[in-house]
């Protein structure tokens, strides 16, 4: 979709849109151009960095910073294809919109409620782990009184109007930025030597304690895995720009720079930590990478420093996957997918569906209160490896689409996957080779069927949704502008 100008607004409405049988508005564009950038500048800095580091750097070592390097290059690729479409059909339906015109209506279907499912569980994983983090400062307190307390927060945030999602994800990225800036500024200035009451390590802690692959092949292998699914949320600054005044500059100004984010933020800080302090060390594991390297360079109350980023990154991305949830089921609803009653907009926000998303999330975090090793066991099994099914619809349907824009509308390629369409074909094998890794891992594999499974059902239902009729069309997009 061309958007028009913003004086033109009668006809900018998202490209999957429409008003619904209630007579609801469209989205509205309260998004400013700062709150894109600090979105996709933030998205890169989640709970996984700071937290789920550990795991990969105790299997890999200090291939870690290798195999955050190799996952984030596939994480780079992903997300210039979608920008790539987002850029020349902004909707906030996102990848599901693009993979419904490319591929079929049951792939918009199944990528689309995949990865609402997605976000949903995930809401539920981060609320437990910010009320764990509350019960610690708090040890009177009980979890699920945290928990009620940020989802009733981050749901009225949500209600309201996007402008809110946007200011309390600015602050939130802003603070994550900074924190992982300042952790940087130390390391480098104590690899160097230059900080006081450290000395230059040089490559000893990189080549030594085993050596650069300390736990061969194998290792890296896991590594690899563990990181790959540390990106995941990049997806829905694609999914906010559809609802800023110029889409099309966000989604290009984001993607443009995912680069230098990933490099920074990402591979730079493993090579910090590797870097400072032994792979191998006992308070990694105990403490946490960060605050074993903050420890190690003395900085006060380095823990309860890094209890707080972790608490702002889960709570950051709680109000995220709220947002980015509701969006899909509402875009989904409003081509014919989902239920009704999802597609009533009040003040350009699609309340109903802000309020099942939350809900949803609040009803999984009593499951696993509940039935902790069996529904929620499950739920989080089915969407284990929810991303790579999503990052695979991408690339196929950027395949798809860029042929028919070049044909058809080249003016909308405003940003270009590189070297199309053989890095296409590299990033859709490298998801390949992620899913058969993870056949290779107990653990990984049980997550894989599952996933799979959930993904055969939907592609199911929504192959015989659209024979029945009951999927609509893509509404047509506005007339280009100028």
């Amino acid at each position: 979709m061309n958007r028009t100008p913003p004086s033109a607004s009668p006809a900018r409405e998202q490209a999957d849109a429409v008003p619904d049988s209630d007579g609801g508005a469209p989205l509205s564009n309260g998004l400013k151009q700062r709150h894109l950038s600090m979105i996709a500048l933030g998205g890169v800095i989640g709970a996984g960095l700071f937290v789920g580091s550990r795991e990969g750097i105790a299997a890999a070592g200090p291939s870690i910073v290798l195999a955050y390097a190799v996952s984030g290059g596939l994480v780079m690729l992903v997300m210039r294809m979608l920008g790539e479409m987002a850029a020349a059909n902004p909707a906030s339906g996102s990848f599901s919109v693009h993979a419904g015109r490319s591929i079929g209506s049951w792939a918009g279907f199944t990528a689309g409620w995949m990865f609402t499912a997605l976000l949903c569980v995930a809401v539920a994983a981060e609320a437990i782990g910010a009320a764990d983090v509350m019960t610690q400062w708090f040890p009177g307190t009980e979890p699920w009184m945290w928990v009620l307390l940020f989802m009733l927060v981050f749901c009225g945030a949500n209600l309201a109007a996007v402008s809110n999602f946007g200011e309390f994800e600015f602050w939130f990225a802003a603070l994550k930025v900074a924190a992982i800036g300042i952790f940087l500024i130390l390391g480098l200035l104590a690899i160097f030597g230059v900080l006081p009451g450290t000395e230059a390590p040089g490559t000893s802690h990189l080549t030594g304690d085993g050596g650069f692959l300390p736990k061969g092949v194998d290792g890296l292998m896991v590594g690899l895995l563990a990181s790959v699914f540390a990106y995941g949320g990049l997806e829905t600054v694609t999914i906010a720009a559809a609802e800023s005044k110029d889409p099309v500059r966000g989604v290009a100004s984001a993607v443009r720079t995912a680069m230098w984010r990933i490099a920074l933020f990402y591979v730079g800080s493993m090579a910090v930590i590797v870097t400072v302090i032994p792979w191998n060390d006992a308070s990694i594991a105990k403490s946490g990478p960060y605050v074993a390297v903050l420890d190690y360079l003395k900085i006060p109350a380095a823990g309860q420093i890094m209890n707080v980023v972790i608490l702002v990154a889960l709570l950051s991305a709680m109000n995220a996957n709220i947002y980015g949830s509701s969006r899909m089921a509402y875009s989904l609803t409003v081509r014919g997918q989902g239920p009704k009653f999802l597609g009533k907009v009040g003040g350009g926000v699609p309340r109903r569906a802000v309020v099942l998303c939350s809900a949803f999330g609040f009803l999984a975090v009593l499951f696993s209160f509940w039935w902790p090793t069996t529904v929620f066991q499950w739920l989080l099994n089915m969407v284990g490896a929810a991303v790579l099914v999503v990052w695979g619809f991408i690339a196929v349907a950027q395949l798809r689409m860029r042929r028919r824009l070049e044909q058809e509308a080249p003016e909308k390629l405003v940003v270009k996957m590189w070297a199309f369409p053989y890095l296409t074909w590299v990033a859709l094998a490298g998801v390949l080779v992620v899913l058969l890794l993870m056949l290779r891992d107990e653990n990984q594999r049980i997550q894989l069927l599952f996933t799979g499974g959930f993904a055969v059902v939907l592609a199911v239902i929504g192959l015989l949704r659209a024979r029945a009729g009951k999927t609509r069309e893509t509404p047509s997009e506005p007339p280009a502008a100028g």
